[in-house]
């Protein structure tokens, strides 16, 4: 049997012209990472969109110009997708965080 694929809340923002697309893992939604002065919170407000396989939330953010996400699995699989580069992750908590900005030139 085929495991499941891990899902994901994803929100989609379209507005002048950008498409933000927030990610983060099922398990992270409305919780807190502290690091020293660094506060991360996954506010339901932006993150907590649908709920989604992991596998969509990819292909949702690969035509974004903003992606903003939180967690092992999402931000691996942007790694994988090519979508953020390993040293490009932050981590909050030992939460890895990531945000792409793709420029149009």
């Amino acid at each position: 049997m085929a495991e499941k694929e891990p899902m994901v809340y994803m929100r989609v923002i379209e507005t002048e012209g950008e498409k933000i697309v927030a990610i983060c893992d099922e398990e992270l939604l409305g919780k807190r990472f502290d690091e020293g002065d660094v506060v991360l919170y996954v506010d339901p407000k932006f993150y907590g969109g649908s709920l989604v396989p992991i596998s969509v939330a990819i292909m949702e953010a690969s035509d974004a110009t903003i992606i903003n996400m939180v967690g092992e699995r999402i931000v691996q699989a942007a790694i994988n997708a090519g979508l953020v580069h390993p040293q490009a992750v932050l981590r909050v908590g030992g939460v890895p965080h990531a945000q792409v900005i793709k420029m149009p030139w």
